[in-house]
């Protein structure tokens, strides 16, 4: 029987709750009432509250029974994570509840692998729900009104809700063929894409690629989906995400980038596409601070700001800070002509001395190993002499 998770506070919203789980009851799947109230125990969960919260590593004592209201949100959402990735029998996850629960089980959901069916009733989700997402597969409904008792409206959300979960539940895809390619991760930005079409045409014939925008989101959908087990190799061409995290754009990776190899030691070849610059709005959306920088208006809606030697030092630092942490096989490419289509000689972002401070701290840096290798190209990132060494690096340990 393919199991529904029904999620949500029992002590504020026990009616919803037990409503949804009926529906997916009389879909044809199994409804697992799980209840993350904080305020009070709620009668006719499948687990308990009690339960979740002594998940938490400082028991249940320090999600229960505070007066701190955000506090114990924050650490149901802890305990409710370590008890949701250690289910081997989800068919789906269905949450139900306004902010704080949206928060609360969003969490949890953002953990679970990618193509595990995620349904978040919300009364949020006409806002912004990138924060609740992430990099995951969440689908989120609007509950239009607020979760707090069955009516005409509620009745009708809740319902398409639970039929949709129980529908995911029963009707799994068909699992991966020895037939089907194997997945590969790729990043691009609008200044490597030549590069990187380059290489998905040369291995669209061994391998389903998977091109990732580096606008961030993109970033950290790649490596979720390395993670979840989806993608077999990293091609991480374009890291421009990390001068964006360190210098303030509006694009930036977290401090997790570069965590997915670390933590699958599957084959990972990377580059420094595009760390010469650093992403804004319109023109003026540039910080005060930067009025004196190079900046590049690559559209209306986009301005490019030039990054120094000393950013570069500390974009250099930052990756091979992660690079040598990767214990699978590493292959790393310096494109000593120019990082972006734009820094080539000529272009508005052409700097020898920003790109020789990025060279020069990764170069000092990297530690090399049987599994871990530096390669310097003597040509620019879009040019086929760097797409060939980048094909013969994969090749070697993909």
């Amino acid at each position: 029987m393919a199991r529904v998770y029904v999620i949500g506070t029992m002590d504020t919203k026990a009616e919803e709750l037990r409503f949804a789980a009926d529906c997916v009851r009389r879909a044809g799947a199994e409804p697992v009432l799980v209840d993350v109230g904080t305020r009070g125990a709620g009668a006719g969960a499948d687990v308990t509250a009690a339960e979740i919260a002594a998940l938490h590593p400082g028991g249940a004592g320090a999600v229960l029974g505070l007066d701190d209201r955000g506090k114990a949100v924050g650490g149901m959402a802890d305990a409710l994570t370590t008890w949701l990735v250690g289910r081997t029998d989800i068919g789906a996850v269905l949450g139900l509840g306004g902010s704080g629960n949206t928060a609360l089980v969003t969490q949890a959901m953002r953990a679970l692998p990618i193509g595990v069916p995620k349904l978040m009733v919300s009364t949020v989700a006409s806002g912004n729900v990138a924060p609740y997402i992430g990099p995951a597969d969440i689908a989120v409904m609007n509950s239009v009104v607020d979760v707090a008792g069955i009516n005409g409206i509620s009745r009708r959300v809740i319902a398409n809700a639970a039929h949709a979960a129980a529908g995911m539940a029963l009707n799994a895809p068909p699992a991966a063929t020895a037939a089907e390619k194997p997945g590969l991760g790729l990043t691009m930005f609008g200044v490597t894409t030549a590069c990187i079409t380059m290489l998905r045409e040369a291995l669209d014939a061994t391998h389903e690629c998977y091109v990732f925008h580096a606008t961030g989101a993109g970033g950290r959908s790649m490596e979720k989906l390395a993670d979840s087990g989806l993608v077999t190799a990293l091609l991480d061409i374009t890291t421009t995400e990390v001068p964006d995290f360190l210098v303030g754009g509006v694009f930036p990776c977290d401090a997790d980038r570069f965590g997915a190899a670390i933590r699958t030691r599957m084959p990972y070849v990377g580059s420094v596409g595009a760390v010469d610059m650093v992403n804004f709005g319109a023109r003026d959306s540039v910080p005060p601070r930067f009025a004196d920088r190079t900046l590049y208006v690559h559209n209306p809606q986009v301005t490019l700001m030039r990054t120094t030697p000393a950013e570069n030092a500390e974009i250099g630092r930052f990756i091979v800070d992660r690079l040598n942490r990767m214990e699978g096989p590493v292959r790393f490419l310096l494109p000593l002509g120019g990082v972006s289509a734009i820094d080539v000689p000529g272009m508005p972002f052409h700097d020898p001395d920003a790109d020789a401070a990025l060279f020069a701290v990764i170069r000092d840096g990297f530690q090399p190993a049987p599994n871990r290798r530096l390669i310097e190209v003597p040509a620019a990132i879009n040019d086929r002499a760097f797409v060939d060494a980048t094909l013969a690096a994969f090749r070697e340990i993909a």
